[in-house]
This record gives structure tokens, C-alpha cells and sequence, in this order.
């Protein structure tokens, strides 16, 4: 099994950034391919990207496409998602996830789950 926790969610402008985290402990963490997701409320979860257990490939969603960025420390057990010229429609709780399966930007591919963290983007 793996745990993991999400931090560095918050309150920011249209046009700001942040960085989210997920730490992972437990199993090995690069037996993992980790994804990140959303889910606003009276929503259902959306994916929003997703990195192989190397790091070496990535997949987003078109609506974070070149905004968001994915990546992973494999020597840290984290994996990360820099958020850039957020919108309010980018407001939601965002988990990440994990899987043994390859790439899947399907939820129910994911086996282990965060506990989320909110992004509030004010316009």
C-alpha cells in the first residue's frame, strides 16, 4: 500500500500560481504511476494529469494544457503540480492518485488516494 498526502493548496488571483504536493510513503513509490485530479463541487472528478513511474512522460487534460505542469522526485517520494495562470474555473479540491497500471487519466484505474487539498482562484 502507499499513502499520500497533498499539500500547498489555497486561495489565489486569476493569473497567479501554485504548486501542489503529494507525498507519498509506504510501498516503493516508483513502482507508481501518479496522477492529479479535481472535483468542484456538485461536479464529478476530472483528471487533470498524470506521470509514468520514470517521470520521462507526461499527459494533461486540454483544459490545463500548457498551464499545468506535472513532475515527480522519485528520491523525495513526491510528485508535484505547478498551476499557472490559474482561472476560477481551475477552483476545485485536487488528489492525487496512484496506480500500477501505465498512464490512465480514468479515476477508477487509481488504486491509493489523497485526502485533497482546495484551490480557491478569485477572479
Amino acid at each position: 500500500q502507499v499513502q499520500l498526502v497533498e499539500s500547498g493548496g489555497g486561495l489565489v488571483q486569476a493569473g497567479g500560481s501554485l504548486r501542489l504536493s503529494c507525498a507519498a510513503s509506504g510501498r516503493t513509490f516508483t513502482t507508481y504511476t501518479m496522477g492529479w485530479f479535481r472535483q468542484a463541487p456538485g461536479k464529478e472528478r476530472e483528471f487533470v494529469a498524470v506521470i509514468s513511474r520514470s517521470g520521462g512522460s507526461t499527459y494533461y487534460a486540454d483544459s490545463v494544457k500548457g498551464r499545468f505542469a506535472i513532475s515527480r522526485d522519485n528520491a523525495k517520494n513526491t510528485v508535484y503540480l505547478q498551476m499557472n495562470s490559474l482561472k476560477p474555473e481551475d477552483t476545485a479540491a485536487y488528489y492525487c492518485a496512484a496506480t500500477i497500471q501505465s498512464r490512465s487519466d480514468a479515476a477508477r484505474a487509481y488504486d491509493y488516494w489523497g485526502q485533497g487539498t482546495q484551490v480557491t482562484v478569485s477572479s
